[in-house]
């Protein structure tokens, strides 16, 4: 894959576990649980609630449009805390900023719960966010202690498996609670969700970057190590791709409950099923990219899906312009895309982090913060354009879109890398 100037990672293999706290390597499948649980406190704030935004657009006496800024907030917190929280954890270790971010996001959930109208509440769900942000990076952070190229993106699959299940369960959970509470209540059972994930982090989660490894915590040392990133080309399109597939999702997640509730008359169980089953589509095309990996780089898998990507698009695009189909005419396309996405979203990120294994929190940060920041333009420019299935379509298809067209841009016009493996890298004995 030197034609598209990344890392040839065919052959690169996981790193050596550090010694944990405990004394102890923890193990491939330890860490793949702890880290999706912890993982899916994201999805959990994100999706929960989701359908309960027209209930929350009333009661609050606002737009639909106003209301998914409230999704926004959390988006961009969940960016900022990122760049944030990155760099602490590459300073402080892994599980303080985590501990501290979990804590903060409990916080916030009771004033999301006590919030009298759409301005605390947006205020509140980007606290959420910036909690949530620390679960994300410092997970993201200790993939790349520990693994690296193949490895990595086989890692970040299994990763996918478990934190998948989160978006699958959260708007069945949020409409389980909305039977018989009002939405206020779905802040309190995720008060509940994130004391039990603080707990987990305490007692399973060890320590993986020594003291040793530990960057000084310096405001010019911080932005001297995001200049370092930023000036690298390959790793900043990396970045952009797996932003720009993650955007696809976060458009689906803002104008899904508009357009299966509003215009095709969903009921809000009817609605987590099948927003759930996009979910499932994702969650298949990632564990069947372990077995693509066995065959192919990562990039070469990204290239293909963001092909495919493209081509569900333009058709969802033509079928959205001309009505014709009707609810089929919309899940189907969405599926198709959400499947593509689920070899993008592993394979970028796991090819980045190995590029700079040195500065994995911060590494991290930036991929969460591009994800995630990309995520709260996309919410609000879904509902901007219209909370149809136009709208929804024009947005997914052309984050693929770009996509592509990036990874393919970078190809053409920059050299091969030479394929060295990160340092401290060795064979996989898993």
């Amino acid at each position: 894959m030197a034609a598209f100037g990344y890392v040839d990672l065919e052959n690169t293999a996981s790193k050596a576990p550090e010694v944990s706290r405990e004394g102890k390597t923890p193990s491939r499948l330890r860490v793949i649980v702890v880290l999706g649980l912890l993982v899916a406190l994201g999805p959990l704030t994100i999706d929960m609630y989701l359908p309960a935004l027209p209930q929350i657009a009333e009661d609050l006496s606002v737009s639909s449009s106003v209301v998914q800024l409230t999704l926004t907030g959390t988006l961009a917190g969940l960016a900022l805390g990122q760049l944030v929280i990155g760099p602490l954890s590459d300073s402080l270790g892994r599980r303080r900023p985590l501990m501290a971010g979990i804590v903060l996001h409990m916080l916030a959930s009771l004033i999301c719960l006590v919030a009298p109208n759409v301005a605390v509440l947006g205020v509140a769900r980007g606290l959420q966010g910036v909690g949530a942000a620390a679960t994300m990076v410092v997970a993201l952070a200790i993939v790349g202690d520990l693994f690296a190229g193949n490895t990595a993106a086989t890692v970040m699959s299994r990763l996918m498996l478990v934190l998948g299940v989160a978006p699958v369960i959260a708007p069945s959970l949020g409409a389980a609670v909305l039977l018989r509470f009002s939405w206020h209540w779905v802040f309190a059972v995720l008060v509940v969700l994130a004391g039990l994930l603080l707990l987990l982090a305490a007692l399973a989660l060890p320590e993986t970057l020594p003291v040793g490894h530990r960057r000084p915590l310096r405001v010019r040392g911080i932005l001297g190590t995001y200049g370092e990133l930023l000036g690298d080309r390959r790793f900043v399109i990396l970045v952009l791709v797996a932003a720009l597939g993650m955007s696809g999702l976060f458009a689906y997640i803002a104008g899904a409950s508009f357009v299966l509730q509003g215009r095709h008359g969903l009921d809000q169980q009817s609605f987590a099923l099948v927003f759930g089953a996009g979910a499932v589509a994702l969650i298949g095309a990632t564990q069947f990219n372990v077995v693509l990996l066995r065959r192919f780089t990562p990039q070469t898998i990204t290239v293909w899906a963001l092909g495919a990507s493209v081509a569900a698009g333009t058709v969802f695009v033509a079928l959205a312009a001309t009505g014709v189909g009707g609810i089929y005419a919309f899940v189907l396309p969405v599926w198709a895309i959400l499947a593509a996405m689920g070899f993008v979203i592993p394979n970028a990120p796991a090819v980045a982090l190995s590029r700079h294994p040195d500065a994995a929190g911060t590494a991290a940060a930036l991929l969460g913060a591009g994800q995630f920041g990309l995520g709260a333009a996309v919410a609000p420019l879904v509902g901007v354009l219209g909370n149809d299935e136009l709208a929804l379509a024009a947005v997914m298809t052309a984050g693929s879109v770009i996509a592509l067209l990036a990874l393919l841009a970078v190809g053409s016009t920059t050299p091969a890398d030479d394929g060295a493996l990160p340092a401290g890298a060795v064979p996989d004995a898993a």
